[in-house]
This record gives structure tokens, C-alpha cells and sequence, in this order.
């Protein structure tokens, strides 16, 4: 069998989770369990074509609908950047979460697909990657602490 190779575009990542796919899930689909892993604040309608839009960090707000939400198994939504340091136009790229049970908890999927370049590519697995760890411990019922990569100056 042969695993096809992922396209330039795309960032994949799988995490193993401690915590069941319900509980990972709510992670997703609640505004305050949300901006408890990513996020400093947002809006958040969390149904197949409502919007969301979030200031991830400091100066770099995120936006994009939601395309489909099947509880406990699969999220899908758009994604891009109003402003910050990566090019990526809000909704030009999508976003795929698939949660999948195991006995010990939750294996995570996410393909990010869609990414304007091998740079944006790079700085979108680096970010997954951190958020993702994020999301992992506060799923695990831990705390992660305040995000690092927010800046600690209110905007304005």
C-alpha cells in the first residue's frame, strides 16, 4: 500500500489525546473552551455556514465559516488571516479536524489545506503544532498557561 504523498499546500498533524472524542470536540464548539487553548478573544457561530473570527494573538485575527460540524467526529472550517504577518485572505483555506476514538482516549487529525505557499505551509505547522499541544492539555484537563506567543500589551 502506498501513502500519497501530502501536496505542497497542506499541513497534516495527528495528536494523541487523553480525553474522549466528546470532550475534544467541546473544544471546538464552545466559544470559552475555545479561547481557553487559542485565542485572546471572538465570535464564534458554531453551525455549517456561521462565521467565526478571533484575535489569535496580539495583532493577528483569524476568520472563516464553518462547513461542517458533526459532533464528536468531525469539524471543518475556513480559514485565513485579516491581518498579521501571514498572507493567507480570510476563507481561502479550509481546515479539517477529525477526531477518532481509541481505548485511551482520542486520536486527532487536522489537515489544513489550501495554504498559499511552502512559507505559509511552514508557518501554519508551526502554529497547529503549538496550538494543538495547547488544546491536548487543557482537553487532559490540565492548564497551559498563558499563550507565549500572545503579546502582553493591550492593542491600541
Amino acid at each position: 500500500m502506498t501513502i500519497p504523498a501530502t501536496p505542497m499546500d497542506t499541513v497534516t498533524l495527528e495528536r494523541r489525546i487523553d480525553a474522549r472524542p466528546e470532550t475534544v470536540f467541546g473544544f471546538f464548539t464552545d466559544e470559552e473552551k475555545w479561547l481557553s487553548w487559542m485565542g485572546a478573544d471572538g465570535t464564534f457561530s458554531f453551525e455549517p455556514g456561521g462565521s467565526y473570527r478571533t484575535r489569535v494573538t496580539g495583532e493577528s485575527v483569524a476568520s472563516g465559516r464553518f462547513i461542517t460540524v458533526d459532533p464528536h467526529r468531525r469539524i471543518v472550517f475556513s480559514w485565513g488571516w485579516e491581518s498579521g504577518p501571514v498572507l493567507v485572505p480570510p476563507g481561502s483555506s479550509t481546515v479539517e479536524i477529525t477526531l477518532e476514538p481509541t481505548p485511551d482516549g482520542t486520536l486527532l487529525h487536522l489537515i489544513h489545506s489550501g495554504l498559499p505557499s511552502p512559507e505559509s505551509c511552514e508557518a501554519h505547522a508551526e502554529g497547529w503544532q503549538h496550538y494543538v499541544d495547547r488544546l491536548a492539555i487543557r482537553a487532559e484537563g490540565g492548564d497551559p498557561g498563558p499563550d507565549a506567543w500572545m503579546r502582553q500589551q493591550p492593542e491600541g
